[in-house]
Parts: C-alpha cells; structure tokens; sequence
C-alpha cells in the first residue's frame, strides 16, 4: 500500500534551501520594496534580479509549468510543498517565478495560445520582464462568470471590446491583459465567453481607478474600462466560445498554490505566536505557562496542520489523476477553508502580542484582512461551501421518511434477524 507522509530526499533537500532562502534572503524585500508586480521600481532590478538568478541557478524557477516551457515538471504536491515556503514573503512568489496572476496566465497560453502569442508575451512572462492581468469581475457581476456584460464584438479583421472591468489585479503595471468577454450571447451560458488578449496602451484601454485594501503597500486592483479597443481577430486565447473551459483551466492548480501560500502566511503568523509566548513575561509567569494561550497554541497548530494536509491530500489526489469530481470536491473543501484558517492563526498571534500585536509594527491586522481576501478571491468561500454541500449529498440515498433506517429499534430488528438466539456460527 503506497501511502506515506515524506519527502523525497533530494526533493527535501531542495525544499531546504528554499526554506532557508526565503527567511534569509526574501523576507527583508518586504521591508524595502512595494508591489512585486511594479517592474520599474526603485531598486527592484538591484534586490530582486540576483535572487531571481540564484533560483534559476538552482534549478526551482517557474516550476508550475511542464518541462517543453521551461518548468521541471513538478507534479501538485511538490509545488504545493515549494508554495508553502515562498508564501511567507510578499516577494517569495516573484523571487521564485511563481506569482499570481502570471502563473496561471502563463499556463493557458503555454496550453491554448498560438506560437505568436508565445513568443510575444509568454516568453517575457516567463522570465519576468512583463507582468500581465487576468481582467474577469466586473463591477455588477461578482463571482458569477455568465453575467458578464463586457462584450468582443468581430468588427472584420478586429474584436472590438467594450465594457467595465473591476479589481483587476496589477491592471497598473500589466504589458497586456486577457479579457473575458461575451462573443457569443445567443450561445449557452458557459459558451458565450471567450478570452481575449489586449496590449496594454492600446486605444481605449482607461484605468478610471486604483483600489487597496489593508496590508498592500499601495493600491494595485484596477477599475479598467474598455472603450471600443480594437484588438486583431487573431487575439483569441484559444477557441471562440471556450473562454470559461480555458479560464477554469488556470483556477484549479491556481487555487492550490494559493492554499499553500497562504499556509505559510499562517505559519508564519504560528512562529511568531509562540516566539512571543516563551519570551513574554506577566505577573511572575511565562505567556507560555497560561493554559489559555496553551490552548490557543495547541488550537492554531492543530488547525494549521489539519487544512495543510487537506491540501496535500488535494495535491496528490490531482497528480494520481483522480475522478475530476473527487478532485473538485477536494478543491472547493480547500477554498472554503483557507481563509478561517489563515484568520484563526493570525487573530490568536495578535492576541498573544497584545496591544503590540493590534499596532501597524506588526503584520496580523493585515493578515486578517488577507483572509477576507483570499476568501473572495477566484469565487467566495460560501459558494464553494454550497458546491461542496450539492456534491457531497448528490448521491446519498434517502431513508424512509418518519423514521430513518438507524433508528435503533430497526437497527436492533435487523441486528436479530441476521444473527438470531440459538444459531451456532
């Protein structure tokens, strides 16, 4: 039975170096840098690109893609593995090669886009001289992708793209951006999207704003409006009509690395909990020696571990190609979870830390607030808790209505019939 809990030797060695790369090398980038996605930054080409180069070096850049792309090949659980250890730094992703949204933006155009698109935006995405925006939500729209209202309109050799998009991450900095919009209205539901690709400068593409939220060093999620941009006909990211099967296609390993990440956030927030509970003295007696912040630590790390190995388990299941069905029940378990998650470690690591922990000196309060985020990020969490929920009992077979089969009496009845008094065995 081939069911085990460790590393692969080499691999663990790997996992190491990253380890200790990312707390030595990364971390202090947070310090001295702002958003990882803005390029042309101050000093960002003098801190960052020699990280970049000792992780090429290394062999663990872009590891999220196959080999004929540049990756190695990684299946889901030592990405999962390698996630958790850049996820503790804001820049861990990027000094990695690895950071939203250009990881799932590189894998649909290294699967669906055409040798030109390639060669003009994946090749630089890849080697992190562009960065690129995924622009879907749309102010009216929320998590539902079929009631969009952005419209690509063929206009002869042209789309024309019209419409609002909201909270469009690193919109600012992007070189290009993949649009969902309608083509098809006459079409089903979920074939009457399809995903296109805009440069960025293009006429009518407008930034009308830049919203933050608490914990960014700047705001960096942009209200973009599309104002009749004319783009060639040979800017579809693959078929006409495919744009949801496509932008699916980014989410379900997206949504893994996301998990992981954000289980070193919260490991993080773990480490620095118990740190101030063996350093932190009151009323004669350790914090570490109150049972409430005992039981605090015992909580958070039992949490942490559980939703860790939930993920894990998502991984594997993923790399041992399971039913898609299994595989999605797992996912929207992991989505669902991740944010209490990463809120219950960071809530009890302020609290250990006091009025210390509440203040702006410390990085919880915006821990907090990134658990809302990632609850809303790629589909709410309580969509994914109701999707959950429909698979879960699709199949369960219904009992008699007043009385169900375990009713004790019954369960008894059946108990004696099927081994009555007397029978020898």
């Amino acid at each position: 039975m081939a069911w085990e809990f460790e590393t692969d030797p080499e691999f663990q060695e790997e996992l190491d170096w990253a380890d200790r790369f990312v707390r030595e090398r990364v971390e202090p980038l947070d310090y001295l840098l702002k958003n990882p996605h803005d390029l042309a930054q101050p000093r960002f080409d003098e801190l960052v690109r020699p990280l970049q180069a000792q992780v090429k070096a290394r062999g663990l850049w872009a590891c999220h893609l196959d080999p004929e792309h540049g990756g190695k090949g990684y299946g889901q659980v030592k990405l999962a593995l390698l996630a958790e250890l850049t996820g503790r730094a804001r820049f861990g992703p990027t000094v990695f090669g690895a950071q939203a949204p250009d990881t799932g933006n590189s894998e649909i155009l290294a699967r669906f886009g055409t040798p030109e698109q390639r060669a003009r935006y994946l090749e630089p995405l890849l080697d992190n001289r562009i960065v690129s925006c995924f622009a879907m939500t749309e102010p009216h729209g929320g998590s539902d992708p079929t009631a969009l209202r952005t419209t690509a309109t063929l206009d002869g050799d042209n789309w024309v793209v019209v419409g609002d998009k909201w909270f469009s991450t690193s919109a600012k900095y992007a070189a290009f951006f993949i649009v969902a919009a309608v083509t098809d209205p006459d079409a089903s539901p979920h074939r009457r999207m399809s995903l296109v690709i805009v440069p960025a400068g293009t006429p009518g593409v407008r930034i009308l704003r830049d919203s933050g939220f608490h914990g960014e060093p700047e705001p960096a999620h942009s209200h973009v409006r599309f104002d009749r941009v004319r783009v060639p006909a040979g800017s579809l990211l693959g078929e006409r009509g495919a744009g949801f099967a496509v932008a699916q296609a980014r989410l379900g390993g997206g949504r893994m690395h996301h998990a992981m990440r954000t289980v070193g956030q919260a490991r993080r927030a773990f480490e620095m909990m118990c740190e101030r509970a063996v350093s932190r003295t009151t009323k004669g007696e350790r914090l570490a020696d109150k049972q409430l912040v005992q039981a605090m630590v015992a909580d958070a790390w039992t949490q942490l571990r559980m939703f860790r190995l939930l993920v894990l388990e998502t991984a594997w299941l993923i790399d041992a190609r399971r039913e898609p069905a299994e595989v999605r029940r797992n996912i929207a378990a992991v989505k669902a979870t991740m944010p209490r998650v990463l809120h219950d470690v960071a809530s009890a690591a302020l609290q250990v830390h006091g009025s210390l922990g509440l203040s702006t000196d410390m990085p919880f309060s915006d821990w907090i607030m990134q658990s809302y985020r990632v609850g809303l990020s790629d589909g709410p969490t309580d969509v994914h808790r109701i999707n959950l929920a429909k698979q879960l009992l699709r199949d369960v077979t219904p009992g008699p209505e007043d009385f169900p089969e375990y009713f004790r009496p019954f369960a008894h009845e059946r108990a004696v019939r099927q081994y009555p008094v007397g029978v020898a065995s």
